[in-house]
């Protein structure tokens, strides 16, 4: 084989290999509704929109209730922040309850400071800022940048507005199919770890089932709060872009 052919074939295969080696850019725009039942009753509605330009990410997130839970007003989730190589970097989330300016939360997220500080209705909270940080309306969409195949403990911690929480997951070493609305999914369970001290008072618990081939975008969220009661948040519609 001629020289010039072979530095080209090697050339080729190097670019190849490159090519296969990339990591997937995230998708540009994803739009999701999902319903929620509060104990199998018809509770809510929930439109959601994860947008990303340039090297800046924005996630819009808005519950709208079903029949006398429309009285508590529309619930609307805003980040925004930064996308890096390890993912979604929030520096400001809001929590709008209502058209009542009193009962917003607000977080801002200092990152040079390693400081968190929220707004509280009106009363200002701070609390120490750990690496990978999320809030409400992120988090879901942080999945899509973990390494790939998930298959341990995954920790998430994330600001409610609040205060920060930590949850640790468990992943369901076997992939399970739902069929919602006609589609079926190929998910990854996330269950969370049992309680190291069964005599302690109950907490909210959440479980999620996230899409295996759409980014681990959540099809399913499952949370019986420390009373009991149950929420679930199912997908029904999905446009990814």
């Amino acid at each position: 084989m001629p020289r010039h052919i072979r530095i080209l074939s090697i050339i080729f295969c190097f670019l190849s290999a490159s090519v296969v080696a990339a990591p997937q850019l995230p998708p540009k725009r994803i739009q999701a509704t999902y319903e929620v039942t509060k104990d199998g009753m018809p509770f809510a509605k929930v439109h959601e929109q994860f947008v990303i330009t340039g090297n800046s990410y924005k996630v819009e997130s808005i519950t709208k209730g079903i029949g006398i839970y429309a009285l508590f007003g529309e619930r609307k989730l805003t980040s925004v922040g930064e996308l890096t190589n390890q993912g979604l970097k929030p520096t400001h989330f809001e929590l709008q309850q209502g058209d009542n300016p009193k009962k917003a939360l607000l977080a801002d997220f200092d990152w040079s400071k390693n400081a968190l500080h929220m707004l509280v209705k009106g009363t200002p909270k701070d609390a120490e800022l750990a690496p990978g940080t999320q809030d409400l309306a992120s988090y879901a969409y942080q999945f899509m940048f973990l390494p790939a195949p998930l298959k341990n403990d995954i920790t998430v911690t994330l600001t409610t507005g609040k205060k920060l929480n930590q949850y640790v997951y468990k992943v369901n070493a076997e992939q399970e199919v739902l069929d919602i609305a006609g589609t079926q999914y190929k998910t990854l369970h996330l269950l969370p770890p049992a309680p190291l001290d069964a005599s302690k008072s109950p907490t909210e618990t959440k479980e999620l089932w996230l899409a295996a081939e759409h980014r681990y975008v959540p099809v399913r969220i499952m949370m019986i709060d420390e009373n009991g009661q149950k929420l679930e948040q199912t997908l029904t519609e999905l446009h990814v872009e």
